[in-house]
């Protein structure tokens, strides 16, 4: 099946055929500036790993826009507004959609896919939509996975389409193992591997992505209108906020705390997250309502 992929849906076919053209107003200087790049702009594998790193260093992972009624739009002008411009973050459609416009605009030819995800799904339960985005890039020929936006477990390097390997990455090693027509992503997380998502080969438009992401920003069973969530993957470690409890992972220990005042949280939102939050009734009321929330261990 592995074999299917690379010779029947050759990543520079599938670019031919589904074109998801770059729209020339996108900044790359300033995204790159964003997440702290300067080194070559050549499509090769060094270069795709070093943004990969960077991105969700410097963007992290945050649903305030749903949490307080907002739009989430993934026009690429009001992405680049909202996440390079403007300091904020966002979920996986916004940073994946701005990460395949960096690098088709550096060059790659970009695949977009699409995933179920699995991870904290009960033994038996049913499988959920294909509510979760990922990318497929061509480098130099070998297909590499590519996604920046799975919230506390965010990838922090390009995984080959290779199946039943362990890759390592600047934090857990990942696999892919093969399951029916695609794949399903894992992490050793504390020696035991965990499932994340599963995915397919299939071309994914951008209009696919709007009816998720218009189900998970409107619908009132959507957890992202539910809970405060923040993730970020720095180099020592990652730090992950469920309203406001607080968890710094680092050297293989984690340290928690609860946040149990508006002006905390909104000092670890700006801080630990690296957000530049707007000034809004509506976000401080937010922020000063989760505060007090009686803290609930994650599932």
């Amino acid at each position: 099946m592995f074999e299917w992929a690379l010779s029947n849906r050759p990543l520079s076919l599938l670019a031919k055929v589904y074109p998801d053209s770059v729209p020339s107003e996108f900044e790359l200087d300033a995204y790159l500036a964003r997440i702290g790049y300067a080194g070559p702009r050549a499509a090769t594998l060094d270069t795709l790993e070093a943004v990969h790193a960077l991105h969700p260093a410097a963007i992290p992972f945050e649903n305030l826009n749903p949490l307080l009624g907002w739009p989430v739009s993934l026009d690429v002008n009001a992405l680049q507004a909202k996440m390079v411009a403007g300091g904020r973050g966002g979920w996986c459609f916004e940073h994946n959609t701005l990460l395949r416009h960096a690098l088709e605009t550096l060059g790659f030819s970009v695949t977009s896919l699409a995933a179920r995800v699995l991870w904290n799904a009960s033994p038996g339960s049913p499988i959920g939509p294909r509510s979760h985005m990922l990318l497929l890039v061509d480098v130099g020929g070998l297909p590499y996975i590519a996604d920046v936006g799975f919230g506390g477990n965010v990838l922090t390097a390009p995984l080959r389409l290779e199946p039943n390997i362990a890759q390592a990455t600047p934090h857990e090693p990942h696999r892919l193992l093969p399951l029916e027509n695609g794949f399903v992503l894992e992490a050793s997380l504390n020696g035991e591997w965990k499932p994340f998502y599963r995915f397919t080969m299939e071309h994914q438009f951008p209009t696919d992505y709007e009816v998720s992401n218009w189900y998970l920003c409107h619908h009132p069973s959507s957890f992202f209108r539910q809970m405060l969530m923040g993730a970020r993957a720095t180099t020592d470690g990652r730090y992950a906020l469920r309203n406001n409890a607080l968890a710094i992972h680092r050297n293989n220990e984690t340290k928690k705390r609860l946040l149990t005042d508006a002006a905390a949280l909104r000092s670890t939102l700006e801080n630990d997250f690296a957000l530049r939050l707007p000034e809004s009734p509506e976000l401080a009321a937010m922020l000063e309502r989760i505060s007090q929330t009686p803290f609930e261990p994650a599932p």
